[in-house]
Protein backbone atom coordinates (compact mmCIF):
# COMPACT_ATOMS: atom_id res chain seq x y z
CA UNK A 1 0.00 0.00 0.00
CA UNK A 2 1.27 3.08 -1.04
CA UNK A 3 0.10 6.27 1.05
CA UNK A 4 0.45 9.82 -0.55
CA UNK A 5 0.34 12.84 1.50
CA UNK A 6 -0.56 16.37 0.69
CA UNK A 7 -2.96 14.34 -2.16
CA UNK A 8 -5.08 16.99 -3.34
CA UNK A 9 -2.53 19.36 -3.71
CA UNK A 10 -0.35 20.21 -7.18
CA UNK A 11 2.62 18.32 -6.33
CA UNK A 12 0.27 15.20 -5.03
CA UNK A 13 -2.27 14.89 -7.52
CA UNK A 14 0.52 14.58 -10.05
CA UNK A 15 2.38 12.25 -7.87
CA UNK A 16 -0.64 9.60 -8.00
CA UNK A 17 -1.63 10.52 -11.64
CA UNK A 18 1.98 9.10 -12.47
CA UNK A 19 1.64 6.10 -9.76
CA UNK A 20 -1.23 5.54 -11.80
CA UNK A 21 0.55 4.17 -14.94
CA UNK A 22 2.42 1.23 -13.01
CA UNK A 23 0.57 0.83 -10.09
CA UNK A 24 -3.16 -0.62 -9.62
CA UNK A 25 -5.40 2.46 -8.23
CA UNK A 26 -6.54 0.17 -5.13
CA UNK A 27 -3.01 0.05 -3.77
CA UNK A 28 -2.69 3.94 -3.37
CA UNK A 29 -3.84 5.77 -0.86
CA UNK A 30 -4.81 9.52 -1.32
CA UNK A 31 -4.31 11.35 2.01
CA UNK A 32 -5.60 14.26 2.47
CA UNK A 33 -7.42 16.63 4.69
CA UNK A 34 -10.50 17.09 2.73
CA UNK A 35 -12.05 13.76 0.82
CA UNK A 36 -14.06 16.19 -1.07
CA UNK A 37 -11.20 17.24 -2.96
CA UNK A 38 -10.38 14.27 -5.01
CA UNK A 39 -13.55 12.47 -5.36
CA UNK A 40 -12.56 12.19 -8.77
CA UNK A 41 -9.52 9.94 -7.63
CA UNK A 42 -11.76 7.64 -5.40
CA UNK A 43 -13.88 7.55 -9.14
CA UNK A 44 -10.77 6.02 -10.41
CA UNK A 45 -10.21 3.43 -7.83
CA UNK A 46 -7.67 5.19 -5.44
CA UNK A 47 -8.12 4.39 -1.63
CA UNK A 48 -8.91 8.41 -0.23
CA UNK A 49 -8.60 9.35 3.42
CA UNK A 50 -8.73 11.79 5.85
CA UNK A 51 -5.51 12.98 6.77
CA UNK A 52 -4.79 16.53 8.84
CA UNK A 53 -1.49 17.29 9.97
CA UNK A 54 -2.77 19.23 12.57
CA UNK A 55 -4.86 17.07 13.73
CA UNK A 56 -2.76 13.42 14.91
CA UNK A 57 -5.97 11.40 15.67
CA UNK A 58 -6.42 10.80 11.71
CA UNK A 59 -3.27 10.05 10.69
CA UNK A 60 -3.70 6.64 12.55
CA UNK A 61 -6.84 5.48 10.21
CA UNK A 62 -5.07 7.29 7.02
CA UNK A 63 -1.72 5.57 7.27
CA UNK A 64 -3.55 1.73 8.23
CA UNK A 65 -2.05 -1.20 6.18
CA UNK A 66 0.92 1.40 4.38
CA UNK A 67 3.91 0.17 3.14
CA UNK A 68 5.47 3.21 2.23
CA UNK A 69 4.41 6.71 2.73
CA UNK A 70 5.27 9.81 0.77
CA UNK A 71 5.24 12.97 3.03
CA UNK A 72 4.93 15.50 1.06
CA UNK A 73 6.26 19.09 3.03
CA UNK A 74 3.62 20.84 4.32
CA UNK A 75 2.83 24.28 2.76
CA UNK A 76 2.20 26.09 6.17
CA UNK A 77 6.03 27.33 6.37
CA UNK A 78 7.06 28.36 10.28
CA UNK A 79 4.55 25.27 11.32
CA UNK A 80 5.90 21.90 9.38
CA UNK A 81 8.12 20.28 11.86
CA UNK A 82 5.37 19.60 14.34
CA UNK A 83 3.20 18.61 11.52
CA UNK A 84 5.46 16.39 10.10
CA UNK A 85 6.54 15.39 13.29
CA UNK A 86 2.99 14.10 13.79
CA UNK A 87 3.08 12.30 10.11
CA UNK A 88 6.25 10.40 10.93
CA UNK A 89 5.07 9.32 14.43
CA UNK A 90 2.05 8.04 12.83
CA UNK A 91 3.81 6.10 9.88
CA UNK A 92 6.00 4.39 11.86
CA UNK A 93 3.49 3.05 14.54
CA UNK A 94 1.36 1.85 11.56
CA UNK A 95 4.23 -0.17 10.64
CA UNK A 96 5.35 1.88 7.70
CA UNK A 97 8.45 0.63 5.46
CA UNK A 98 9.86 3.76 4.15
CA UNK A 99 9.16 6.74 4.27
CA UNK A 100 10.18 9.08 1.14
CA UNK A 101 10.51 12.92 2.60
CA UNK A 102 10.02 15.97 -0.30
CA UNK A 103 12.98 17.74 1.08
CA UNK A 104 14.62 20.90 -0.37
CA UNK A 105 17.72 20.78 -2.65
CA UNK A 106 20.77 20.07 -0.63
CA UNK A 107 19.44 21.44 2.66
CA UNK A 108 22.04 20.48 4.58
CA UNK A 109 24.00 23.37 3.35
CA UNK A 110 21.34 25.51 1.38
CA UNK A 111 21.23 29.36 2.00
CA UNK A 112 17.84 29.26 1.07
CA UNK A 113 15.51 30.32 4.43
CA UNK A 114 13.59 27.59 3.30
CA UNK A 115 16.08 24.64 4.40
CA UNK A 116 15.51 25.12 8.20
CA UNK A 117 12.40 23.45 8.88
CA UNK A 118 13.96 20.89 6.04
CA UNK A 119 16.95 19.74 8.07
CA UNK A 120 15.00 19.96 11.54
CA UNK A 121 12.29 17.48 9.05
CA UNK A 122 15.70 15.26 8.16
CA UNK A 123 16.99 14.91 11.56
CA UNK A 124 13.31 13.90 12.87
CA UNK A 125 13.18 11.27 10.07
CA UNK A 126 16.93 9.88 11.49
CA UNK A 127 15.40 9.52 14.88
CA UNK A 128 12.65 7.78 13.89
CA UNK A 129 14.25 4.33 13.15
CA UNK A 130 12.01 4.11 10.71
CA UNK A 131 13.87 3.54 6.82
CA UNK A 132 13.64 6.79 4.72
CA UNK A 133 14.61 8.28 1.27
CA UNK A 134 15.24 11.73 0.96
CA UNK A 135 13.77 13.59 -2.27
CA UNK A 136 15.70 16.84 -2.22
CA UNK A 137 13.47 18.70 -4.71
CA UNK A 138 15.09 21.92 -6.29
CA UNK A 139 13.01 24.49 -7.39
CA UNK A 140 9.76 23.83 -9.18
CA UNK A 141 9.97 25.95 -12.66
CA UNK A 142 6.03 27.36 -12.06
CA UNK A 143 7.64 28.84 -9.28
CA UNK A 144 8.90 31.91 -11.27
CA UNK A 145 6.15 31.64 -14.30
CA UNK A 146 3.62 32.48 -12.49
CA UNK A 147 4.97 36.45 -12.77
CA UNK A 148 4.68 36.11 -16.44
CA UNK A 149 1.84 38.12 -17.38
CA UNK A 150 2.20 40.72 -14.96
CA UNK A 151 5.96 41.36 -15.68
CA UNK A 152 5.04 41.71 -19.77
CA UNK A 153 2.27 44.24 -18.55
CA UNK A 154 5.01 46.29 -16.86
CA UNK A 155 7.97 45.46 -19.25
CA UNK A 156 10.22 44.18 -16.26
CA UNK A 157 10.66 40.65 -14.79
CA UNK A 158 11.64 41.59 -10.74
CA UNK A 159 13.55 39.68 -9.08
CA UNK A 160 17.04 39.20 -6.58
CA UNK A 161 18.87 36.43 -7.78
CA UNK A 162 21.50 38.15 -9.27
CA UNK A 163 23.44 35.59 -11.84
CA UNK A 164 22.73 32.86 -9.50
CA UNK A 165 21.88 29.83 -12.27
CA UNK A 166 19.03 28.21 -11.20
CA UNK A 167 18.35 24.35 -12.68
CA UNK A 168 14.55 24.12 -11.89
CA UNK A 169 12.47 21.59 -13.21
CA UNK A 170 8.54 20.96 -13.85
CA UNK A 171 6.33 19.96 -10.72
CA UNK A 172 5.32 16.97 -12.55
CA UNK A 173 9.40 16.50 -13.42
CA UNK A 174 9.47 15.91 -9.38
CA UNK A 175 6.01 14.14 -9.32
CA UNK A 176 7.79 11.70 -11.68
CA UNK A 177 10.50 10.71 -9.34
CA UNK A 178 8.75 10.38 -6.02
CA UNK A 179 6.34 7.94 -8.10
CA UNK A 180 9.37 6.25 -9.11
CA UNK A 181 10.57 6.18 -5.97
CA UNK A 182 7.61 4.46 -4.47
CA UNK A 183 6.87 2.24 -7.02
CA UNK A 184 10.49 0.84 -6.93
CA UNK A 185 11.04 -2.55 -6.24
CA UNK A 186 14.58 -1.84 -5.11
CA UNK A 187 15.83 -0.58 -2.02
CA UNK A 188 15.81 2.99 -0.97
CA UNK A 189 16.27 2.99 2.01
CA UNK A 190 19.27 5.67 2.86
CA UNK A 191 19.33 7.48 -0.56
CA UNK A 192 19.39 11.15 -1.03
CA UNK A 193 18.37 12.40 -4.28
CA UNK A 194 19.37 15.69 -4.98
CA UNK A 195 16.98 16.71 -7.91
CA UNK A 196 17.13 19.49 -10.33
CA UNK A 197 16.79 19.82 -14.04
CA UNK A 198 18.78 19.13 -16.53
CA UNK A 199 19.87 23.09 -17.62
CA UNK A 200 20.02 26.05 -15.81
CA UNK A 201 19.43 30.23 -16.54
CA UNK A 202 19.65 33.02 -14.82
CA UNK A 203 16.55 34.99 -14.20
CA UNK A 204 18.35 37.92 -17.20
CA UNK A 205 18.16 34.70 -19.30
CA UNK A 206 14.13 33.71 -18.39
CA UNK A 207 13.41 37.09 -19.16
CA UNK A 208 14.70 36.89 -22.54
CA UNK A 209 13.46 33.61 -23.18
CA UNK A 210 9.86 35.22 -22.30
CA UNK A 211 10.32 37.92 -24.48
CA UNK A 212 11.61 35.88 -27.11
CA UNK A 213 8.48 33.88 -27.40
CA UNK A 214 6.09 36.65 -26.66
CA UNK A 215 7.37 38.69 -29.16
CA UNK A 216 7.13 41.92 -26.04
CA UNK A 217 10.14 43.44 -24.67
CA UNK A 218 10.57 42.37 -20.89
CA UNK A 219 13.94 43.03 -19.46
CA UNK A 220 15.35 41.46 -16.03
CA UNK A 221 15.63 43.77 -13.10
CA UNK A 222 17.65 42.73 -10.17
CA UNK A 223 17.11 44.06 -6.96
CA UNK A 224 18.72 44.18 -2.97
CA UNK A 225 16.65 41.94 -1.18
CA UNK A 226 15.34 44.67 0.89
CA UNK A 227 14.00 45.98 -2.08
CA UNK A 228 12.72 43.41 -3.58
CA UNK A 229 10.84 42.31 -0.57
CA UNK A 230 9.58 46.00 -0.42
CA UNK A 231 7.48 45.62 -3.79
CA UNK A 232 6.36 42.24 -2.88
CA UNK A 233 5.22 43.87 -0.19
CA UNK A 234 3.64 46.89 -2.33
CA UNK A 235 1.95 44.45 -4.72
CA UNK A 236 0.09 42.66 -1.76
CA UNK A 237 2.27 39.50 -0.50
CA UNK A 238 1.85 38.89 3.27
CA UNK A 239 4.94 39.40 5.37
CA UNK A 240 6.01 36.13 5.75
CA UNK A 241 5.31 35.26 2.13
CA UNK A 242 7.42 38.43 0.92
CA UNK A 243 10.01 37.88 3.25
CA UNK A 244 10.32 33.69 2.01
CA UNK A 245 10.49 35.15 -1.83
CA UNK A 246 12.92 37.66 -1.32
CA UNK A 247 15.48 35.32 0.45
CA UNK A 248 14.49 32.41 -1.54
CA UNK A 249 16.46 34.91 -4.48
CA UNK A 250 18.57 36.03 -2.26
CA UNK A 251 19.56 31.93 -1.27
CA UNK A 252 19.08 31.62 -5.06
CA UNK A 253 22.43 34.45 -5.81
CA UNK A 254 24.20 32.24 -3.65
CA UNK A 255 24.57 29.45 -5.84
CA UNK A 256 21.32 27.19 -3.64
CA UNK A 257 19.28 26.77 -6.64
CA UNK A 258 21.75 25.32 -8.87
CA UNK A 259 23.18 21.44 -9.16
CA UNK A 260 24.11 19.65 -12.39
CA UNK A 261 24.15 15.99 -10.96
CA UNK A 262 21.28 15.13 -13.23
CA UNK A 263 19.93 13.00 -10.74
CA UNK A 264 16.51 13.97 -11.32
CA UNK A 265 16.43 12.92 -15.24
CA UNK A 266 18.13 9.65 -14.18
CA UNK A 267 15.57 8.99 -11.47
CA UNK A 268 12.51 9.14 -14.21
CA UNK A 269 14.21 7.94 -17.49
CA UNK A 270 14.06 10.92 -19.68
CA UNK A 271 15.10 14.86 -20.29
CA UNK A 272 13.93 17.05 -17.44
CA UNK A 273 11.27 19.57 -18.68
CA UNK A 274 13.10 22.40 -21.13
CA UNK A 275 12.53 25.63 -19.67
CA UNK A 276 11.33 26.90 -23.16
CA UNK A 277 8.78 24.42 -22.53
CA UNK A 278 7.01 25.95 -19.33
CA UNK A 279 7.66 29.37 -20.71
CA UNK A 280 5.19 28.02 -23.72
CA UNK A 281 2.84 26.77 -21.24
CA UNK A 282 2.85 29.64 -19.40
CA UNK A 283 2.36 31.68 -22.38
CA UNK A 284 -0.82 29.86 -23.47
Amino acid sequence: MLVVTGASGQLGRLVIASLLDSVPAGEIVAAVRDPAKVQDLAARGVQVRQADYDRPDTLAAAFAGADKVLLVSSNAVGQRVPQHRAVIDAAKAAGARLIAYTSLLHADTSPLPLAAEHKETEALLHASGVPFVLLRNGWYTENYLGAVEPALQHGALLGGAGTGRIASAARADYAAAAAAVLAARDDQAGKVYELAGDDAYTLAELAAEIARQSGRSLAYRDLPRHEYKAVLLQIGLPEGLAELVSGSDAGAAQGGLFDDGRQLSKLIGRPTTPLAASVATALE
